[in-house]
């Protein structure tokens, strides 16, 4: 359980989003005292990084694109090695609402990691098709491994306890879902527990997702295969450690 006085790492992965980071950062920091905004530019070709910087966040620059889950290791290794002890991420098109911060970071009271969940009655967010029956499975799979009733684990609107970002730390995969699906099993693999809070998503301020809906159904239908592996993979012991305290 942290203090509420603690700092906290806003964590925004942002690709070619100068139209929209400059509000999502004003937008952060305006949310709440304590928020250290720093925005993970991805290998951006335009003004993504320039217009953080000037909006108030911390810039780290990726010299090419790692993707979501590079960027957020990249972010989760910055808050472990500057002592935060919470950290949440918050994409830079606007679709998580900032006012929402607060209200996931306090799952951390009771779990190392807490997700902004949007099919919890709240809002009017709605996937339908093969897409949505893919979500339910997932979620129907990742609720058994982290024992407990989960119905977005896609979200990236989460946020992470001191155990949970030394985690991120260790073991972040970069692959598209990976950094929300097989994070997430790892975690729970780890020993680490989850839960959710129901949170209202918003449209993207400009342009369009870097996923349309053929590509996500395909993505998250694909995901299907690489969930099951994913729990089927346990935890892999230290071997730098042996029982005797030797190193091997």
């Amino acid at each position: 359980m942290t203090s509420s006085a603690e700092p906290v790492l806003v964590i925004v992965p942002a690709w070619n989003e100068e139209r929209n980071v400059g509000a999502t950062v004003r937008e952060i920091i305006e949310a709440g005292e304590g928020y250290d905004v720093a925005v993970i530019d991805d290998g951006s070709t335009d003004s993504t990084a320039r217009v953080a910087r000037e909006a108030g966040a911390i810039v780290l620059s990726l010299p090419f694109n790692c993707g979501v889950g590079g960027a957020m290791r990249t972010g989760f290794t910055y808050a472990q090695r500057n002592g935060y002890r919470r950290a949440i991420q918050v994409d830079a098109d606007g679709q998580h609402n900032p006012s929402d911060i607060d209200r996931v970071l306090a799952g951390l009271d009771s779990a190392d990691i807490s997700i902004g969940a949007r099919f919890s009655d709240v809002g009017d967010y709605e996937v339908r098709g093969p897409r949505r029956w893919a979500m339910v499975f997932l979620a129907s799979v990742l609720s058994r491994v982290a024992h407990t009733r989960l119905t977005d684990v896609t979200s990236g609107f989460r946020a992470a306890g001191p155990r949970a970002i030394d985690q991120y730390v260790s073991y972040y995969p970069a692959e598209y879902l990976g950094d929300t699906l097989d994070s997430l099993v790892a975690a729970c693999h780890a020993g680490l527990t989850v839960t959710q809070v129901p949170v209202a998503m918003r449209q993207r301020l400009h342009g369009r997702p870097s996923q349309g809906p053929i590509g996500s159904t395909i993505y998250l239908l694909r995901s299907v295969f690489a969930l099951s592996l994913a729990v089927m993979r346990r935890a892999r012991p230290d071997r730098r450690n042996s029982a005797d305290g030797s190193t091997t």
